[in-house]
């Protein structure tokens, strides 16, 4: 098993993503064909689910910014696990995992289905369900072979996807604008509901297009610089897509009807031809949504198996996810294992759900905000504890104030997923104790005994990275600090403004 010559501990994967291939990421994971679906899944709350997309978007930059700011403190691989376990401890760490996990394999499961929607401009015309579920399983396992390949050519295949994707939406955001008609707008609030109700309905589902803006944080080992190029990718990334988002949107809602748009399995097409009449328009946005797709699926792909080979490598998560293999450092258990799931969920969709996509988005949103929540409330906590003696005054406010805004909207995102949701994916969530319960007793451990570290057992032909850095030590307000000299040291170093 490869060693480094300094430390004797196993060696890590070489951070092989620079700045824009990590860009590349965030953007490629927040666009996929989610968002050339989504003005078909707001449709039914009419022109008041434009004013939810501007509150989410809101929301889902104090969220950027909150993950920069970790990332610049924890510069590992495993993101919101990495920050809930170093704040909070290995339990809350475990549960962050596991709803990721969740959420990363049933949102590609999301993007296949919407994406089978622009494949189908072209073939099975009549959506005839068994080739739907052919096309979303090859959909599915293109990208897996992608990531199966090696982390380097995963980077390039997201970098060129990413440019070809932002053709048609920069197109709506910009022309698509020309050409809008009021009349296509109708009421302004067609869901039956009050006006905080639809926002909030509306909201959970325009939230699935920002899921993703954590992907840089997530695979931060793998990128160079991390404590520099994981923020900005992170933040840069979320406002480009956010700007493009939300005009693309508006261009769609005023140029297909409001009736036409709630029948549309892709908007974005029937957006095209109306502006110019004709079908050729309509392809070639069909064609760019497929690209953006399978890019998304590629860059999903490797959050899936990113996430638990974090976590796996402490022990939280079961030591097949830890492996990579020795050709490429792919962890390809992860990889297969996300990708299996994700076909057994879109699957079972197809034939038990009319509205397939509405149905996963909604699962998908709610398990992923699970960890934005806890991330958003590691920031608050180490500020509370920590902020005064390491930021200056006016950053410190200005990052309290962000963190608080992540966190109350990571709780607005999941009252306004529905009871239904709620319930299916409280569910989910806690069949990960068991999984915990089974893992902590293979490793002997109870309460917060420190496990022995299991890096060195994995087979021949097979290495595994060195464990992200313990949960910091916790501090007690009574505690003296480095202020005076012979007193208990702190680890972190000051920041002012």
């Amino acid at each position: 098993m490869p060693r480094t010559p300094t430390s004797g501990k196993p060696a890590a994967p070489r951070a092989a993503l620079g700045l824009p291939a990590a860009s590349a990421l965030v953007i490629g994971s927040i666009v996929g064909t989610g968002v050339f679906a989504l003005p078909s899944a707001l449709a039914p709350y009419g022109p008041i689910s434009l004013v939810a997309f501007a509150v989410v978007t809101l929301g889902a930059l104090a969220l950027a910014m909150t993950f920069g700011a970790l990332s610049k403190r924890v510069p590992a691989s495993g993101g919101p696990y990495v920050y809930a376990r170093e704040a909070f401890g290995e339990f809350v760490g475990f549960l962050n995992a596991w709803s990721y996990w969740i959420s990363a394999w049933a949102g590609n499961a999301a993007i296949v289905v919407a994406w089978v929607g622009y494949v189908e401009v072209f073939v099975n015309t009549g959506h005839r369900t068994g080739i739907s579920i052919l096309l979303a399983l090859i959909g599915l396992w293109i990208p897996a072979a992608i990531n199966l390949t090696g982390v380097r050519n995963t980077g390039a295949f997201q970098v060129i996807t990413t440019v070809v994707k932002f053709v048609p939406l920069v197109f709506m955001a910009t022309v698509g604008l020309l050409f809008i008609d009021p009349d296509n707008f109708g009421s302004f609030n067609a869901s039956g509901q009050s006006a905080l109700g639809a926002i909030s309905a509306a909201g959970a589902i325009a939230l699935f297009s920002y899921i993703g803006l954590e992907a840089a944080s997530v695979v931060a080992g793998r990128v160079r610089e991390p404590g520099r190029n994981v923020p900005r990718a992170t933040v840069y990334g979320t406002l480009v897509c956010a700007v493009i988002y939300i005009l693309g949107t508006l261009a769609v809602f005023g140029t297909v009807s409001h009736g036409g748009l709630g029948g549309s399995t892709a908007p974005f097409t029937d957006a095209a031809n109306n502006i110019f009449g004709g079908t050729w328009a309509g392809d070639v946005v069909a064609v760019a949504a497929i690209v953006s797709g399978i890019g998304a699926l590629n860059g999903w792909t490797m959050l899936c198996a990113e996430m638990p080979y974090a976590a796996a490598r402490d022990g939280l998560f079961p030591g097949a996810f830890a492996r990579l293999r020795r050709e490429n450092g792919a962890p390809a258990f992860g990889i297969v294992a996300s990708t299996v799931l994700a076909s057994l969920i879109t699957v079972f969709s197809y034939t038990r759900f009319e509205d397939v996509f509405t149905k996963i988005v909604l699962l998908s949103v709610l398990t992923a905000v699970v960890p934005y929540l806890f991330s958003a409330a590691a920031q608050l906590y180490w500020l509370l504890v920590r902020g005064r003696e390491n930021l200056g005054p006016r950053r410190l406010a200005r990052d309290v104030t962000v963190a608080a805004l992540a966190l109350a909207f990571s709780y607005w995102s999941i009252q306004g997923s529905g009871y239904q949701t709620v319930y299916y994916g409280l569910f989910v969530l806690l069949l990960g104790v068991p999984v915990y319960v089974w893992l902590k007793r293979g490793q002997g451990v109870y309460g917060d005994l420190t496990a022995p570290d299991r890096t060195t057992s994995a087979p021949p032909g097979e290495r595994r990275a060195p464990e992200t850095p313990p949960p910091a030590p916790r501090l007690s307000r009574g505690l003296p600090t480095n202020r005076t000299s012979g007193r208990r040291k702190r680890n972190d170093t000051p920041q002012h403004d």
